[in-house]
């Protein structure tokens, strides 16, 4: 059983067919009408898409005027995206520790960790649990600070009934083909007005400014991230069947909490709530500490039953890039608590509830042994 991907139907290959016949293949009119319905999505924010969720987050920092002697504060429970954009841009990663639960960013350590140098707070939104937007927007006014939001792993789900996306300040989605909608490759940012959508125009496309005489100038160092009209046209589909995969997906979770195996001191992650708005992207649980065999063994075992599992995810501060900054074990016990014990299941659109049985009784099997 694999551990994610995406579900294509034949009406979406057929359609990008008919791109690749229309010699229109680079960015143009369905990239538009992909930005347009993410806009509505948005409740009218503007959105620009990209080539990917990585793009997006340096496109954000570079938005914000983040550069060398910035601080950027975010949680070492994060994929590298983060701490790799933030050190790209000449910043410097400033890392607090996360809860074990819910794995979202402590903000109490965030805001211990504001300094004159700070200049922007970036969390990652959680499967089944966002961070507490009040608490975090309410903060970072105090402190004048920008938020980008991590929001890759979330699309869909809703924050006091809101669109994450329509709320807060920047926020990056990723449709990579283990999300919960894809484009193949791809990402977004949804931006506050139409000035700071114009300027990821130019900051996606080389720093390019068109001057008034029809000529071309560069002020800023850009990158190449405008998204393809194929990788459009499938994120366009996707986004129309996004509300059936998300039903799916919390179905499939629902069953993993009915039918995981009890009294194995495993962590689960927030059970599911009627009318909590969360969508799940992926369902990891946390092997307790006393068990005898290694996350790796444990892995194996579930691989030899043809079950392929993930890691999600590494801590951030251990990396060999993130102790450059002074880092060391022991400084954010939860995080390497997770990033030591954490497995991730399969959870994916294509998934059944007897896949999901079969996986309980695999775990059940390994942890009982």
């Amino acid at each position: 059983m694999k551990f994610a991907g995406p579900l294509i139907d034949e009406a979406t290959i057929a359609g990008v067919a008919d791109v690749l016949r229309s010699g229109q293949i680079t960015s143009g009119p369905w990239v538009e009408r992909f930005e347009a319905a993410l806009s509505k999505f948005c409740e009218g924010r503007p959105v620009r898409v990209m080539t990917s969720a990585t793009a997006a987050v340096e496109v954000a920092l570079q938005l914000c005027g983040i550069g060398p002697g910035d601080e950027v504060i975010t949680c070492a429970q994060s994929f590298f995206t983060v701490l790799n954009m933030i050190v790209k841009c000449g910043a410097t990663p400033v890392f607090v520790d996360c809860d074990l639960v819910t794995r979202n960013i402590d903000l109490a350590q965030v805001e211990s960790r504001i300094g004159p140098r700070t200049r922007a707070i970036i969390p990652t939104h959680w499967p089944g649990s966002l961070v507490d937007m009040d608490a975090l927007h309410g903060l970072a006014r105090r402190h004048e600070l920008r938020v980008i939001e991590d929001a890759a792993l979330v699309i869909g789900s809703r924050y006091r009934g809101r669109p994450v996306g329509a709320i807060g300040d920047l926020v990056t989605f990723s449709f990579h083909p283990n999300k919960n909608m894809t484009s193949i490759e791809g990402g977004a940012l949804a931006c506050n007005d139409e000035r700071e959508a114009r300027r990821v125009d130019v900051l996606r496309f080389h720093g390019i400014e068109r001057l008034a005489d029809g000529t071309r100038d560069v002020g800023f160092p850009g990158g190449k991230f405008n998204l393809p009209d194929v990788n459009a046209r499938i994120g366009v589909e996707q986004l129309a069947r996004l509300p059936e995969f998300l039903a799916h997906r919390r179905n499939l979770v629902l069953r993993y909490f009915e039918r995981f195996p009890a009294n194995t001191d495993c962590v689960l992650p927030p059970r599911p709530v009627d009318g909590d708005g969360q969508s799940w992207n992926m369902f990891s649980i946390l092997l307790p500490d006393g068990l005898s065999m290694s996350r790796k063994m444990f892995r194996d075992m579930l691989l030899t039953r043809g079950i392929a599992t993930g890691v999600s995810y590494e801590a951030l501060h251990l990396s060999t890039l993130g102790r450059r900054y002074g880092y060391q074990r022991g400084d954010l016990p939860n995080t390497e608590r997770i990033a030591e014990r954490t497995v991730t299941l399969p959870l994916h659109a294509g998934m059944s509830l007897d896949d999901v049985d079969r996986v309980c009784d695999a775990c059940a099997d390994v942890l009982g042994r």
